[in-house]
């Protein structure tokens, strides 16, 4: 039987030389694997990390592959649900639907941008709370199109919106403590062609009326009360006349949000989005932030998805009127850069700004509803 350790190595000489006998290959042991490995611990694959972790290189942020984060802090299950909804923070994708490998539904190629590589089911899985999603007329029905002048064309449609939004249906059925933000950038003029695909899903029964959304900056409801009275779906759309017409929220009555895009990403700066009221407009008591390129480049998308974010987040909050986001959009949300926390570490920020004023939801002391860091 062969030692796995090696203390002394053994020392041979051959024809005057001093050779060192090491083990065999096969026999050294890493210092971690098999689930055993820890945040920014070095890694092979996913199977070496650690729950909600995986195995993930992100260039001139770190050398070689390291377990970082794959999912939320749920900050339902580590403190409570009992404020008012407007007081937490939500990981949100943006063009949540721009999914890499998605087949094509039309039979020609696509060519258009992508900006996530999970399922939509995944997000939801994973801890997103938020999808950003844009929804044209297109072929007799709503479809999921990243495109160009208000039209959707067979190269860039991804798919009909009815698919994506069964998925979001199976995700409220099977956690029914989960509450779910669409926000559509709306380009359907069908007349209630919304209402009938989300009628479609069977989303209806999940649906929170636009009667019961706060006007004038007033809190939300408790969270714990949208989930009792099952309100659970929250629709926004940036078709201001829909509102009257299908009860589909306006957005802008009732978030604001920065800008989008390179402009949105100036180190220092956090401008409005033009269709947006300014960020410390307070009759408006939801705020958005958006922290991603024009031009998606995957590659180089976990280097926002870091401390860059975090100090953008502080920007706008000061931009907000001292208020701190409620939603945060990124591209590629799993892509963590230095640290290994990238956008998960940023809504774990948020959240702890937003209910103790710690830095992490974790150091918020356990059930708290008040602003109380806990003493470990």
């Amino acid at each position: 039987m062969v030692s796995q350790f090696y203390p002394l190595p053994p020392l041979f000489t051959l024809s005057g030389l001093l050779l060192l006998v090491l083990p065999p290959p096969a026999l050294l042991v890493s210092a971690c694997s098999d689930g055993g490995c820890r945040l920014m611990d070095e890694c092979s694959s996913d199977s070496d990390c650690g729950p909600g972790l995986y195995c993930f290189s992100c260039l001139g942020q770190f050398s070689g592959s390291r377990c970082v984060r794959s999912t939320v802090t749920n900050q339902f299950t580590l403190l409570n649900n009992s404020l008012p909804f407007n007081k937490y923070a939500f990981l949100t994708t943006h063009n949540a639907y721009a999914i890499d490998g998605e087949p094509s539904h039309t039979g020609v190629p696509r060519l258009t941008f992508t900006n996530q590589e999970d399922t939509i089911t995944q997000q939801l899985h994973n801890g997103v709370r938020a999808l950003m999603l844009d929804t044209y007329d297109f072929d007799g029905a709503v479809w999921l199109c990243h495109s160009f002048k208000g039209q959707c064309h067979d190269y860039t449609a991804f798919e009909p919106a009815l698919d994506t939004l069964k998925e979001i249906e199976a995700f409220l059925s099977t956690n029914p403590k989960e509450i779910v933000t669409i926000i559509l950038e709306d380009y359907v003029h069908a007349p209630n062609g919304l209402t009938k695909v989300f009628t479609d899903a069977g989303l209806m029964k999940y649906w929170f009326p636009v009667a019961n959304m706060p006007k004038n900056g007033q809190d939300w409801p408790l969270v714990s009360d949208m989930v009792s009275s099952n309100h659970r779906l929250l629709v926004f759309t940036s078709i201001s006349s829909k509102e009257q017409t299908e009860g589909i929220a306006y957005q802008w009555n009732y978030m604001v949000e920065n800008q989008y895009g390179d402009e949105g990403m100036k180190a220092g700066s956090c401008p409005n989005r033009g269709e947006s009221s300014p960020l410390n407009d307070k009759t408006k008591s939801l705020v958005l932030v958006n922290y991603f390129p024009s031009m998606p480049i995957k590659e180089v998308t976990c280097q926002y998805n870091s401390g860059q974010l975090i100090n953008m987040l502080k920007t706008c909050y000061g931009v907000a009127g001292n208020r701190w986001a409620n939603f945060v959009a990124v591209d590629f949300y799993k892509r963590s850069g230095a640290g290994g926390g990238g956008s998960f570490q940023a809504v774990d920020t948020l959240n702890g700004k937003l209910l103790c004023g710690c830095d992490d939801v974790h150091a918020c002391a356990p059930g708290s509803t008040s602003r109380a860091c806990s003493a470990s």
